[in-house]
């Protein structure tokens, strides 16, 4: 009777402690409470759990007291495994499940044991998507109205995941899963992406106990900015070129850390987010897939062919409904393929093979990590997301494609005779490789535009599939509910019968957003309305509005590539608008607005009404602006830097910023006896950097332009044993990156007057007359002492290059112009010109 007294009493102090809000009911215990081995749920509405109250006895000696260990907190009773997967910059008619042309077995297999959704919607870029994906909610709500490469000082901007936005991670973890993110980490703010953190806003600060991946936009796929944690790591070292590819390390790491998991605790289940970089730029594939993929000669007829064979094989499908027009091809935006030049096709074939090889290679390593559920007997109540694209096929490329994407960032476009030279080496390391825009618009089919064009389908339509053989039994079925990114955590948490919580670390969240789509699981509802019933869009100024089957949109008025010109001051209301009836014009075909001014206004007054919920405005259009403007970091408000140790991994968001200014780089270094080389200063890598360094004994001051040019200054003869001074000095001639802010770009990528000296004599000077605008390689860090990943100069030198002087001091000073009040007034002035023509 005693030892059930004690129990309830136990019981009840474990309720108590647990149960803030939620019902007692809720709770499943297993085992004796008090033992090593009992678990429980929690209420889930207050994270971390209140540390339950003590339920055994105290007495004075330890012979007469009774030890009482806390529950375990596990998961409800069958909670599943949830293996989230999504790719990077991939439109509705990529994968061969929706009609592409492109193998991907992988995506087939989970589509045929379950079902296939085709209103998948996106936000149209990278971050913005993935940011609504892990919290369930909007964007703007979150704070990445636009990517974090782009963040500016509003709440719905900054690149800042708040502290009231739990991840679907957080909650997870906190509930009792194993959670582990592998693949593209682009939440996390440029300017805390340092080893000196804070690592709060890096996977492992937000709810993942493990971490294996880049942080950033995109990454060289041969020699990634990787992390393990928060630890920057080098496997690929040694290796021969062409051998080690992130893909595949990938997938190997993520099969062994389920397999650890699950060896450590069978009865744990995990939550995978798998997001490889694969298919954003660069495309870095491996060779057996490129060679597959040639040997299919799926291209060669070039984009308009593809197009009308994807848009019949999507008709076939049934994946879309039928009756539909394609929208015409942009004459006027892709040159037609028939009036390209033999040259150009030639090109333009090669790079979206490589493409289309790495979509493949990486649905196979896809398919690696699924058997290995299946391998451990979990596969069956493991609920499998695969989502094609975090948005539509990217355009970034331009009409020609780059070898070089960094030089796209910087408004540079080498001719395709340029690129003929990458030709034999195109998706090797030698290459940051995107290719033609032509073939991103075909890969849209049936829908038109790109990535960042929020406006229209191609930019935000995707597509997914999804499997759990435990609960979905219309193997091979189609969804057409209205489902948006910001569904998938309420769709989580409703599977795994875990709560949002209230409160987190003390304070209180903000709502879950989204709508779960998990009662789309069950065949009976497979003709169900959609729930999600209004979605808003907006990127960089262009927007829609959807309602219950009816869209509107403004106009595309800007092109991905076209990030360089003046903007429109009044995104909200200085639009063309567009209205379409989604259940006859699917595709949004047909722009029946002139019809339905009534409808345009009521959804224009409802997308504003939204915008001012969830943090959209102030509404900006700009794009490559935004890349150069100031944000916090940890150079900000810094004049001069001094470094005296070697130092490398220091990310572009935390480094001197060097572009568009005046600036002064000195050296003072002992040589030993012998003599020396080795670098001293580098920022940047291959594909557009600079470094300082010491080359045969020689002081040597490269510039790499976007790897078009190499500007070199280098002293006369190698520096004697003992202390020396190296210095170089670029006096900018232009106003800066001030100018953007009123919409002008004269300020930037100006000429620069430069001096090189060894120990106070001049020993180099030349005129620079042209600089890097916008950006450096942002996937190479800031290294002082040696080089890290690649070099800004492979015929001078292999990373990672280490110093063998020693650095006695490393000083950067930094003059950066100001405009002065006559230049202000003379851009106002410009500007409301500007303004008044378009009224």
């Amino acid at each position: 009777m005693s030892k059930i007294r004690s129990l309830t009493k136990a019981l009840c102090l474990l309720f108590a402690a647990l149960s803030v809000a939620g019902p007692v009911s809720a709770q499943q215990v297993t085992g004796t409470l008090g033992s090593p081995s009992a678990t429980t749920t929690i209420p889930g509405n207050q994270l971390p759990a209140p540390q339950p109250k003590f339920g055994g006895v105290i007495k004075d000696n330890a012979v007469n007291s009774t030890q009482w260990w806390a529950p375990r907190i596990v998961p409800p009773k069958s909670a599943p495994n949830i293996l989230f997967i999504m790719t990077d910059d991939a439109g509705f008619g990529v994968p061969s499940t929706f009609g592409g042309v492109i193998p991907t077995p992988t995506m087939d297999r989970i589509a045929n044991a379950g079902l296939r959704y085709n209103r998948m919607f996106s936000t149209s870029l990278c971050s913005p998507t993935r940011a609504a994906s892990l919290t369930g909610r909007n964007h703007h709500s979150v704070g990445f109205g636009v990517i974090a490469e782009q963040a500016t000082g509003y709440p719905g901007y900054d690149s800042v995941i708040g502290v009231d936005n739990a991840t679907i991670g957080r909650i997870l973890r906190d509930n009792g899963y194993a959670t582990a993110w592998f693949g593209k980490d682009h939440n996390t703010p440029t300017y805390e992406a340092s080893q000196a953190g804070p690592f709060s806003q890096w996977p492992t600060g937000m709810g993942f106990d493990y971490f294996y991946g880049f942080v950033g936009g995109d990454a060289n796929q041969w020699g990634p900015n990787l992390f393990r944690n928060t630890t920057q790591i080098y496997p690929f070292e040694g290796k021969p070129p062409g051998e080690w590819n992130l893909i595949t390390a990938m997938a190997d790491d993520a099969i062994d850390w389920m397999t650890r998991i699950h060896q450590t605790n069978p009865d744990q289940p995990i939550f995978l987010y798998y997001v490889p970089g694969a298919s954003h730029a660069p495309h870095h594939p491996k060779k057996e897939w490129v060679d597959k993929i040639h040997a299919m000669h799926l291209f060669d007829g070039g984009y308009e062919k593809l197009r009308e064979t994807i848009f019949k094989n999507q008709q076939k499908l049934g994946v879309i409904p039928k009756g539909l027009e394609l929208t015409p091809w942009p004459d006027d935006l892709l040159t037609p393929w028939d009036k390209l030049t033999p040259e150009a096709k030639k090109l333009f074939i090669r790079q979206v093979e490589v493409f289309a090889a790495y979509v493949a290679y990486n649905d196979y390593e896809v398919g690696r990590v699924i058997q290995a559920f299946e391998d451990l007997g979990r596969l069956d109540n493991t609920l499998v997301i695969y989502q094609n694209g975090d948005n539509g096929t990217s355009g970034e490329g331009g009409p020609e494609g780059t070898f070089n994407e960094v030089a796209f960032f910087n408004g540079v476009a080498p001719p395709v005779d340029v690129q003929m030279k990458f030709y034999d080496v195109w998706g090797t390391e030698q290459t940051y490789n995107h290719m033609s825009a032509g073939w991103a618009w075909a890969f849209d089919t049936p829908f038109d535009w790109f990535k960042q064009n929020a406006s229209r389908l191609g930019g935000i339509n995707q597509n997914m599939v999804v499997m759990w053989p435990d609960r979905i039994k219309d193997k091979g079925a189609l969804r057409e509910q209205f489902v948006h990114v910001i569904d998938f955590v309420p769709t989580f948490l409703e599977a795994t019968g875990i709560p949002a919580p209230e409160v987190v670390d003390g304070i209180k969240q903000k709502p879950i957003e989204g709508t779960s789509f998990l009662y789309t699981f069950d065949a009976r509802n497979a003709k169900a309305e959609s729930q999600h019933k209004t979605q808003y869009f907006e990127m960089m100024g262009q927007w829609a509005i959807y309602h219950d089957g009816w869209l509107m949109s403004t106009k595309a008025n800007r092109a991905p590539w076209q990030a360089f010109l003046p903007t429109n001051p009044d995104p909200l209301n200085n639009q063309v608008f567009q209205l379409y009836d989604l259940s006859s014009s699917w595709n949004q075909s047909v722009d029946i607005a002139a019809q339905h001014p009534d409808k345009v206004t009521e959804m224009r007054a409802m997308f504003l009404e939204e915008a001012k919920k969830y943090q959209v405005l102030p509404l900006d259009a700009s794009v490559g602006a935004r890349v150069a403007s100031a944000r916090p970091s940890l150079t900000a408000g810094r004049t001069e830097y001094v470094y005296t140790r070697p130092m490398t991994g220091l990310p572009q968001g935390d480094a001197p910023y060097l572009l568009d200014t005046s600036y002064t780089i000195t050296a003072d270094i002992t040589v030993p006896e012998g003599g020396a080389e080795g670098m001293i200063v580098t920022s940047g890598g291959r594909f557009a950097g600079f470094g300082m360094y010491l080359l045969k004994g020689k002081p040597v001051f490269l510039w790499n332009l976007l790897d078009l040019e190499r500007v070199k200054w280098e002293g006369p003869t190698a520096l004697t044993p003992g202390k020396h001074t190296i210095e170089f000095e670029s006096k900018y001639d232009g106003l800066g990156v001030g100018t953007m802010a009123y919409n002008n770009f004269s300020g930037i990528g100006r000429p620069a007057d430069t001096t090189f000296k060894v120990d106070g004599k001049v020993v180099a000077t030349k005129r620079m007359e042209k600089t890097i605008p916008i950006i450096l390689q942002w996937d190479e860090s800031f290294d002082i002492g040696s080089d890290t990943i690649t070099g800004v100069n492979d015929a001078d030198y292999k990373p990672p290059f280490p110093l063998t002087a020693k650095l006695n001091k490393l000083t950067i000073k930094v003059d950066r112009p100001k405009l002065s009040p006559e230049d202000v007034k003379k851009f106002e002035e410009a500007l409301k010109k500007v303004e008044s023509a378009r009224e």
